[in-house]
């Protein structure tokens, strides 16, 4: 039997689909068939030579699928049997450094991926943009029968990516419930993502920020429970920054959460925030150019900047949680997502980049 799977070229080179084996599962690891694999920003970031990657090689972290083979002992050890729904978790901390000893093995420096595989040496399918997939068992993450699947994987990455930001804010003494006002810097999955969980962990009042003449993500924002959405296209950044910072009586707003990955939002963000306010700092994923900003504005308004790169196995499990408890969500995210075959994936890339939807998703 064989399986298609998306090989990437290179920056700005089309993908080639090609055909691979499917080769017994290697020990210690399970073999899941696609149900969704999400294109994150990362995998643009690649495409578009912002980030380094040797091809050729099956890219993709957000693998969402079934277990069709694995040791049913192996498996046991980590509650997974064949039959079972999974997201496959792409982060193999080292456990030894300092940060992995403290309780911080999202910022491992010795970080090891489960898509880093050659596709020249089986089982070759690693990554996640391919219609089977092997991935270590203490990666995998099983999902709750209650939660569909293809749900899950609507932000198996934007979700933990947001919660583990979130994560270390309470790390910080941060009290989300004790939180008036709130911003959400761009509405791409992360900050769709986080509109959501921002609400649900008691923050009085959410704002989302965006730009562009396509109203969709904006729509979805306030259906989703932000209060209002701020367009910089439409209303211009100055006027947006000054709304903001007449929240809390003149002092600008309590947290801003930084999810665009544009260099410029950051500018922004800091300006907005009142004073002691919190800065999250997920979206800056790439070298997408420099700013210049007034760092004076750190000191006198004694900011509290929390930057969130990666995130842990755990974070995963918050994320189910967090579907799991409100299910009332669950139609609304699946509308989100965007599906193409593997084998229409420069289709999907292009679809993705066009900021159209929320999110694109490759499917069998």
């Amino acid at each position: 039997m064989k399986a298609k799977a998306a090989v990437f070229m290179g920056p700005h080179k089309d993908f080639e689909v090609r055909e691979f084996e499917i080769t017994p599962t290697p020990k210690g690891y399970g073999q899941m068939e696609l149900v969704a694999s999400g294109i994150c920003g990362t995998d643009l970031h690649f495409h578009n030579g912002k980030l380094a990657i040797n091809p050729p090689t099956v890219i993709g972290h957000e693998f969402v699928g079934r277990i069709t083979d694995l040791d049913e002992k192996e498996g046991a050890k980590y509650g997974l049997a064949i039959g079972d729904h999974v997201i496959a978790d792409i982060a193999i901390p080292c456990g030894e450094c300092i940060l992995c000893k403290n309780g911080d093995d999202a910022n491992c420096v010795n970080m090891q991926v489960t898509n880093g595989g050659s596709i020249d040496v089986a089982p070759y399918l690693y990554g996640g943009y391919a219609e089977v997939n092997y991935t270590p068992l203490s990666n995998l993450v099983k999902i709750p029968a209650s939660i569909d699947p293809r749900v899950a994987a609507t932000f198996a990455c934007p979700g933990p990516t947001a919660i583990h930001a979130c994560e270390l804010a309470k790390k910080a003494d941060v009290d989300f419930s004790s939180i008036n006002v709130a911003v959400v810097q761009g509405l791409g999955p992360v900050g769709t993502f986080a509109v959501m969980y921002l609400k649900a962990l008691g923050v009085k009042t959410v704002y989302a920020i965006t730009a562009g003449n396509d109203t969709t993500r904006e729509n979805t924002a306030l259906a989703i429970g932000a209060d209002k959405v701020f367009n910089l296209t439409r209303e211009g950044v100055e006027a947006v920054t000054k709304a903001l910072q007449a929240e809390n009586g003149g002092l600008g707003v309590d947290l801003t959460i930084e999810c665009s990955g544009a260099p410029a939002a950051v500018v922004q963000g800091m300006d907005i925030l009142r004073n002691r306010g919190v800065y999250l700092v997920p979206g800056q994923y790439s070298a997408s150019g420099e700013i210049a900003i007034q760092p004076q504005l750190i000191t006198f308004k004694a900011l509290h900047i929390i930057g969130s790169s990666q995130y842990s196995m755990c974070d995963v499990g918050i994320y189910l949680d967090f579907l799991s408890t409100h299910t009332e969500l669950h139609e609304k995210i699946k509308e989100l997502g965007t599906c193409f075959k593997v084998t229409e994936i420069n289709k999907a890339i292009a679809y993705a980049k066009s900021q159209k939807n929320v999110k694109t998703l490759l499917v069998k």
